[in-house]
């Protein structure tokens, strides 16, 4: 059927069949679908939306576009797992979670991505790392996750090729936000990577995509019953993100604080949960342990004893990374020549915070991107971060220390966090930072 066809079709309310749609992601991934085409298509499923058996099609559809791994023949000891995260302000589970699993016996390809808006990127992240190479190609993908158990890596030209082609004309065309493409992006990423078994981080606050909880819940269902179509076993928790997770938000600052992490030097226990709880789930999903308490006992003693710093020492060193980077992160990650506190007008307790405002601070003082083509300074963002129901005041305990590339980007960086916090009263109740736990639909 003609491709104008089948846009009118869904722009009109009708439900494609599978073959319809991978009519449509085929020509998305070869080009025979033109840019303004695949724009108006997800508009009109924007606005229509997709039933289950659509999404289940369209998500399948797009992993098959391009080379799907295959782990069978690689004599892995353990299950082949991978986690991702919807996305926040300061989330670097990621760095802690994949050395945690390898160091656990499973086998972490992960394939992340970079900013978006106001969160943060994974792979930005590891850029701030001098020679870390973000996308080998997937012989070299398969060596260092045999090899050391994990490999965070971004997206190659050969995995997914449609959802590259279809992200990109979303985030110009305005249509990031419908629940069937998050879910069709998200999962045939995670699909075409081979896994037994997937754990999604599905954020809700005001750090996150979606704030509002039911809707939150919406995507978490949407994802786990279309993986599960797909055959590839997932859990879903909700994680609050109405603070910084962990005490950074920026780049190279986030790797530093996921080192002293994976070496003891810090602990903060909202990240810590949050990683742990990820970790216990898949690691169960994953049937390489039987029980989620002993599971996540296993992972605290891969933290604990060094092994999962270990695992992120060889695989940045198997990447390009330095040699050295765990033992020596000052001399090699990037450092803001600005650095100040950030004072807060008043004392009192951290009431609130607008963590989508702290997110938008750290883009405009260059660590994220407005436009795709925009440069990233890795060196900038927060550190100290002040999270709720702690007692900040002017000369005393700053809301946060602020790194930037100049007095000016810092002082605009500045009276946006402060503008961002309230400071009266402590909260009444402080939410944890696991909502809920979904492992069926």
């Amino acid at each position: 059927m003609l491709t104008a066809e089948l846009i009118r079709r869904k722009r009109d309310g009708a439900e494609l069949s599978a073959d319809e749609i991978a009519q449509l992601v085929t020509g998305i991934a070869d080009g025979s679908v033109t840019d303004a085409q695949v724009g108006a298509l997800a508009m009109a499923i924007f606005w229509r939306g997709m039933s289950p058996t659509e999404r289940v099609a369209l998500t399948g559809a797009m992993t098959h576009s391009g080379d799907v791994l295959a782990w069978e023949d690689a004599g892995l000891s353990g299950p082949v797992l991978d986690k991702h995260s919807t996305g926040g302000v300061g989330d670097k589970v990621s760095l802690l979670l994949a050395p945690i699993l390898a160091a656990c016996g499973a086998f972490v390809p992960m394939i992340s991505g970079r900013g978006l808006g106001h969160t943060g990127g994974t792979l930005d992240k590891l850029e701030s790392i001098p020679g870390y190479d973000v996308t080998p190609d997937n012989h070299r993908l398969r060596q260092v996750v045999s090899g050391v158990g994990c490999a965070i890596v971004g997206q190659t030209a050969r995995l997914a090729p449609a959802d590259r082609r279809l992200y990109g004309i979303r985030d110009a065309t305005g249509t990031v936000d419908s629940i069937p493409l998050i879910v069709g992006s998200i999962l045939s990423k995670k699909l075409a990577a081979g896994l037994d078994a997937l754990v999604m981080d599905v954020k809700t606050g005001s750090g996150a995509q979606f704030a509002d909880l039911d809707r939150a819940r919406a995507l978490a269902e949407a994802i786990i019953e279309v993986a599960v179509g797909n055959g590839l076993p997932t859990v879903a928790l909700l994680t609050d993100m109405n603070q910084v997770l962990g005490r950074t938000a920026g780049n190279a600052v986030e790797v530093r604080e996921s080192i002293d992490h994976l070496t003891g030097a810090a602990r903060d226990q909202r990240l810590l949960e949050v990683t742990l709880a990820l970790c216990a789930e898949l690691l169960v999903l994953g049937a390489a342990y039987d029980d989620v308490d002993d599971a996540r006992r296993a992972a605290e003693r891969a933290l604990r004893s060094g092994a999962a710093a270990e695992r992120f020492a060889a695989m940045t060193a198997e990447l390009g990374g330095p040699a050295d980077l765990i033992e020596a992160p000052s001399r090699h990650l990037p450092s803001a020549p600005v650095i100040q506190p950030i004072e807060p007008s008043v004392s009192g307790a951290v009431s609130a915070i607008d963590v989508r405002a702290v997110g938008i601070a750290i883009v405009n003082l260059g660590g994220g991107r407005a436009r795709e083509d925009d440069v990233v300074d890795h060196s900038v963002g927060l550190t100290e971060v002040a999270a709720l129901g702690e007692r900040v005041e002017p000369g005393g305990r700053p809301l946060a220390l602020l790194h930037a590339r100049d007095e000016d980007s810092a002082r605009r960086a500045a009276d946006a966090v402060r503008a961002a916090y309230v400071i009266g009263d402590p909260p009444a109740e402080l939410p944890g930072p696991i909502v809920e736990v979904q492992r069926t639909v």
